[in-house]
């Protein structure tokens, strides 16, 4: 058992002292305050709703309401003891807290799915009984720390969306294959067991495809979603290399015989192709194959998992001309099993095969292969990218800014609008002012104003999700698909 009195940095034990005194209330936003990634410049809001249920209702009301104020006091007065030494604070507001059985406050928020621009807030919170004012800023560490990962790896899986979405119009091939294009291969690379689940949830705001089955338990459990109604996630049957090394090296050929005929005669099949040598297997194995695969009632997608992915699946310009390396894998299949072409006039592999490549895809390399199998005349639908850690994991809360800041309060009944502009600071940190308002459509942030008045805030798009120990509105996966499609749709129409 976890005291979620426990979940703060160390620093804020105590700043319930540090105020001024006759603080009554502390309000704070939550904003994306600077982009590291060039072009983009709005991030998907994700992940309030399972912070609100996880900690602020469950944690909070298992782990310290639903426990004696006694033993919950001694078990804290012994942590901090023990963290800033014997009588450093004084406990009556956490046993205030208790007795009231709720945690006070509100959070206004925009609708998770929406593109957020940067510098302006997803959402605001603050304390509702002027006696809590402390509260405010003592879930800072605990949110910020659970947020930004949901909203980053959303915003980094609905760039690959774009890119793909851009490149299967240019192409042509089927739209709704982009659904499958993105493949979440990060689970055994992230911080934890949390960390895949908020991530691969994020990446399943876009895509349809993954490997991380806890994030289709994630969006089941907090954001409504049902695999016996809707499609959540799904992947494939594939190999591993310890399947294919079990069959020997001498036998790689009757590996791959025995999986396309005996154990998966029909349906989708992923076969690792490079545990020894992969440019033998695309140009030996699968031209000996071909008439099985053909004959099959399914797709085989063949598997690279090494080497540089632009160059393995586009062809190495710098390789001898007329080779496996020079043409690349795309090429090379197309010259075993042809394919048609689409409306758009590209060549399109047969349905039989396929390719996924999922080691190191980045957005760069998934832009650098569409590019490049498109100036061959190749659909970009021709291959799958397996989108991993590489991905997920080289980011941080930094990478969009993400903080949490007071932007107003009131000291004996008086508003103080407050703020921050470090003379150091190159502009990143300089934060908003007083109470904020935020304008715009049902699928567009447009405006943001701060110093607004009390009544002046209530007119904007943030609503109410939680109010004092209580859900106030929730939202379904499929409500937040379908906004970023709207939005998808809408930037394509602008561009």
């Amino acid at each position: 058992m976890q005291n979620p009195m426990n979940l703060c940095d160390g620093y804020k034990v105590d700043h319930r002292r540090q105020y001024p005194v006759g603080t009554e209330l502390v309000y704070s936003n939550w904003t994306p305050r600077k982009s590291r990634i060039e072009g983009i410049d709005k991030v998907v809001f994700f992940g309030l709703q399972y912070f609100i249920k996880k900690y602020l209702v469950e944690t909070f009301d298992r782990d310290f309401f639903g426990q004696p104020k006694s033993a919950v006091i001694k078990k804290y007065q012994r942590r901090i003891s023990g963290y800033l030494g014997p009588e450093a604070i004084t406990y009556e507001h956490m046993e205030a807290l208790h007795d009231l059985g709720y945690l006070p406050i509100e959070i206004k928020a925009l609708p998770e799915g929406m593109l957020v621009p940067i510098r302006m807030p997803m959402f605001t919170i603050k304390n509702t009984k002027p006696e809590f004012f402390w509260i405010t800023n003592f879930l800072e560490t605990i949110l910020s720390c659970i947020i930004w990962m949901p909203c980053t790896s959303a915003t980094m899986a609905f760039q690959y969306r774009k890119i793909l979405d851009s490149y299967v119009e240019k192409t042509g091939g089927d739209p709704e294959f982009v659904n499958w294009q993105g493949h979440d291969f990060s689970f055994r690379g992230m911080a934890g067991l949390e960390a895949a689940m908020m991530s691969g949830a994020g990446h399943l705001l876009s895509f349809t495809g993954t490997d991380t089955i806890p994030a289709i338990d994630f969006l089941e459990a907090y954001y409504g979603a049902d695999v016996e109604k809707e499609l959540v996630g799904g992947s494939v049957s594939a190999t591993e290399h310890s399947v294919m090394c079990m069959g020997t090296q001498d036998d790689e050929i009757g590996t791959f015989r025995r999986l396309i005929e005996e154990t998966y005669p029909s349906g989708i099949v992923s076969i690792v192709s490079d545990t020894w040598d992969y440019w033998k297997v695309i140009t030996e194995f699968i031209p000996t194959l071909k008439s099985e695969i053909l004959g099959r009632d399914g797709k085989v997608v063949i598997r690279p998992d090494s080497g540089d992915p632009v160059k393995i699946i586009c062809g190495d310009p710098v390789a001898i001309p007329g080779t496996p390396e020079f043409k690349g894998s795309v090429e090379c299949l197309w010259e075993t099993f042809g394919g048609t072409e689409t409306s758009t006039g590209y060549k399109l592999l047969d349905g039989h095969i396929g390719l996924i490549y999922g080691d190191s895809i980045t957005l760069e390399r998934c832009q650098a292969i569409c590019s490049q199998l498109a100036a061959k005349g190749f659909a970009s639908t021709n291959v799958v990218f397996g989108i991993g850690s590489y991905t997920y994991q080289y980011v941080t809360r930094d990478t969009f800014g993400f903080a949490m800041k007071a932007t107003y309060g009131e000291v004996n009944g008086e508003g103080r609008p407050i703020f921050k502009d470090p003379k150091t600071d190159d502009g990143t940190k300089k934060s908003a002012k007083g109470m904020i308002k935020l304008s715009g459509t049902a699928t567009a942030v447009q405006t943001m104003e701060d110093m607004v008045t009390s009544a002046q805030e209530e007119e904007g798009l943030l609503e109410t999700v939680y109010l004092d120990g209580k859900i106030m509105k929730e939202t379904t996966l499929s409500e937040i698909r379908a906004l970023l499609k709207l939005q998808s749709n809408a930037l394509v129409e602008n561009s």
